[in-house]
């Protein structure tokens, strides 16, 4: 079982910068494929990006790329979400998932965190 928990999250301005992070705990870390998904009011949960256990490269929806950078730092059990340029548009609360197996479907993912809330004001 892991255990994550996100943070970073708030209100902020549209073309304003957040980078949220992501803690785990309770399994070797560098062994698991993390990745963020986000969902707003009244749509279905929406994935992000993903990172890869092993080479640590990312990846991306094809509606994120651009603005939303992933990283990770296994010395900290960490993973990060930067998004630029922020829009009202991206106004969700964002999860921090891990699994496996890297995979751009929530089903895949067997550790959520509690989510943080990202809003965005025009």
């Amino acid at each position: 079982q892991v255990q994550l928990v996100e943070s970073g999250g708030g209100l902020v301005q549209a073309g304003d910068s957040l980078r949220l992070s992501c803690a785990a705990s309770g399994r070797t870390f560098s062994s698991l494929a993390m990745a963020w998904f986000r969902q707003a009011p009244g749509k279905e949960r929406e994935f992000v990006g993903g990172i890869r256990w092993n080479i640590g490269s990312a990846y991306y929806g094809d509606s994120m790329k651009g603005r939303f950078t992933i990283s990770r730092d296994n010395a900290k059990n960490s993973v990060y979400l930067q998004i630029d340029s922020l829009e009202p548009e991206d106004t969700a609360v964002y999860y921090c998932a891990a699994g496996l197996v890297s995979s751009n479907l929530a089903r895949n993912y067997a550790n959520w965190g509690q989510g943080t809330q990202v809003t965005v004001s025009s």
